[in-house]
């Protein structure tokens, strides 16, 4: 082979690897994170666990991106170690099916319908149909649908490009020589697993392997320990993913790397005692790209078969390996929650866009909690109560921090349209959500001014705040709404409710100075009034950006001053809305 057949072949590596990760990530976007949130819910039954494993895996092109996604779920909590075991066993039968759509390229016939199956008949066809969909729709989906067709076509060129450049070393002697040593077991179980673990896919080097056969110098004895070997270098990928995990993370890299070692040596005895006593004929014929991806089918599926019912004791034998501390580190709800924040899911954008909705909508929650406590504690100071106020003023300022930043290196990945939004929505609304709970804090630090010098408000205070909190608490009740459920709609709600808060502060204020000019109230109580009210106010306000926010991310309008204009312009539902709430909230 010259310097121009190296070239060749290395070209075609390289797209036939580009093509396999870009067809990978179409597939992953078609399915918009739902086959990955499949993979947290349904594993509570061993087969299902295995079949939904082996189905993600043939829909994502990898079993490493499988084990690695697995691994972050038990990170994060919301997968026990017992369930990711049978999900990795199906993984390992899912990456099968990329060896089978490559064996198509295999196909030699003149028939014109064998002829057509081959990929180098209609790769051209899809590519050029996977182009128009790229350059000239403004759909996501066909958007998704176009990677996809261009991966693959992608994907088989390069195969076509690296079996016609290895051609020529069916007739150079060292070649044949090389392979040859790989018929010894051992030398090719370590040839396939430092190939993999160097490209990082199992299904990466099966096509290789596959593209190698085209010199009908590669055997089956010398493919068998390759394919082998591939399926232990495989586990490299998860292996290093489980590095700063945690304990039952790190387990579950650990029974990936188990079960194709456990496998692997059942397999090679079984089949090496049996080829002693009765020599399997097809070991010394030139191996095909079918007859790979047969061997590597058939390898995963046993393995898979013996293993599942003892899959208890790569559980075991993974604890065993890995011990649990003697002290055990007590995780706050917050802790919880960020260990869903997993840069492991990064490359999975729809399924980290999906746990971070549920992070910030558990923040939500809490600012939401935090200022109803607030409002309590100024009819009713609690000492129990306002120490919560404070730990969870702490607690959002670092889901604000933690989940901005997430989702900044979320924001860099390619996203669905919808995904693309919440992650938009989520961004804008976290700064609002932690303000809401500093002035809960500020809330509470008047109340317990108040109750530490024994200060009380007046009857008629107290009533009009009653009326007052009730509709700030509305417009909290609204906001956490319309953010959780990313509804639009709530915005017609919100403005009218916020104008008829910011016309109530208006008439509070008015009051309590009277009630100051008579002697009824002193001026260090009516500071404190004044900081509850204009904390309450300020509360609507941010309400009212959420609200607002949801809404513009939905029209894609990002002008909030004129889009609130618009809103309430010549608007009949708001004019509506706005006098039945006066009504409701009037004061006595």
């Amino acid at each position: 082979m010259d310097i121009f057949g190296v070239l060749n072949m290395v070209g075609g590596l390289a797209l036939f690897l580009y093509g396999m990760s870009l067809m990978g990530d179409g597939l992953s976007n078609a399915s918009g994170g739902r086959m990955e949130t499949f993979l947290e819910k349904l594993t509570s039954n061993k087969i299902k666990a295995v079949l939904l494993g082996a189905g993600v895996t043939a829909v994502i092109q990898s079993s490493s991106a499988t084990t690695v996604m697995v691994v972050g779920f038990v990170n994060s909590g919301v997968m026990k170690l017992a369930q990711a075991v049978n999900i990795i066993m199906g993984a390992n039968i899912g990456t099968t099916m990329t060896s089978w759509i490559l064996s198509l390229s295999g196909i030699e016939s003149s028939n014109l319908f064998m002829k057509l199956l081959k990929p180098t008949s209609f790769s051209p066809v899809l590519a050029i149909i996977g182009v128009a969909f790229l350059m000239f729709s403004k759909k996501e989906k066909k958007k998704d649908m176009g990677m996809i067709l261009v991966g693959f076509a992608i994907l088989m060129f390069g195969m076509d490009t690296m079996s016609s450049a290895v051609k020529p070393l069916a007739n150079v002697p060292e070649f044949t020589n090389i392979l040859l040593m790989f018929s010894n077991p051992i030398l090719g179980l370590i040839a396939g697993a430092v190939l993999t673990a160097v490209i990082q896919s199992s299904s990466a080097s099966v096509g290789i392997l596959q593209a190698l056969c085209v010199t009908g110098a590669v055997s089956y004895s010398t493919a068998l320990p390759i394919i082998m070997g591939q399926n232990i270098g495989t586990c490299v990928t998860a292996l290093l993913s489980g590095i700063g995990a945690s304990k039952n993370a790190r387990r579950a890299s650990l029974v990936h790397l188990y079960f194709n070692l456990v496998g692997t040596v059942v397999f090679m005895v079984l089949f090496y005692a049996i080829n002693a006593i009765i020599g399997f004929a097809f070991l010394p014929t030139a191996a095909n790209a079918a007859g790979i991806a047969v061997l590597h089918t058939v390898f995963n599926v046993f393995a898979t078969i013996i293993l599942l019912p003892a899959s208890g004791l790569l559980e075991k034998l993974a604890c065993l390996t890995i011990k649990d501390d003697v002290v055990e580190v007590i995780e706050t709800e917050a802790d919880k929650d960020f260990r869903l924040l997993d840069v492991r899911f990064l490359d999975k954008p729809g399924l980290a866009v999906e746990h971070s909705r549920q992070v910030a909508r558990h923040m939500a929650e809490l600012c939401k909690e935090s200022f109803d406590l607030a409002m309590e504690l100024v009819s009713s100071y609690d000492e129990v109560k306002a120490e919560r106020v404070v730990h969870l003023e702490n607690e959002i300022d670092r889901y604000e921090d933690i989940l901005g930043s997430y989702l900044v290196k979320l924001g860099q990945k390619q996203m669905a349209e919808k995904d693309n939004h919440s992650v938009s929505i989520i961004l804008q609304c976290l700064n609002d959500f932690e303000r809401i709970s500093d002035h809960a804090f500020v809330v509470m630090r008047s109340a317990k001014e108040m109750f530490e010098k024994e200060m009380e408000f007046s009857k008629k205070a107290v009533e009009e705040l009653a009326i007052y909190s009730e509709a700030v608490k509305a417009t909290v009740e609204l906001a956490v709404l319309a953010f959780q459920h990313e509804d639009a709609n709530k915005v017609i709600e919100m403005e009218p409710l916020r104008d008829v808060v910011s016309k109530l502060k208006g008439e509070l204020k008015q009051r309590h100075i009277k009630r100051l000019q008579k002697g009824k109230c002193t001026i260090e109580l009516g500071f404190v009034h004044s900081e509850i009210i204009t904390s309450y106010k300020r509360v609507a306000d941010h309400c009212s950006n959420v609200a607002v926010c949801v809404a513009e991310v939905d029209a894609d309008e990002y002008e909030t001053h004129s889009y609130v204009v618009d809103l309430k312009h010549d608007n009949e539902q708001y004019k509506k809305n706005y006098r039945s709430l006066r009504e409701k909230y009037m004061l006595p």
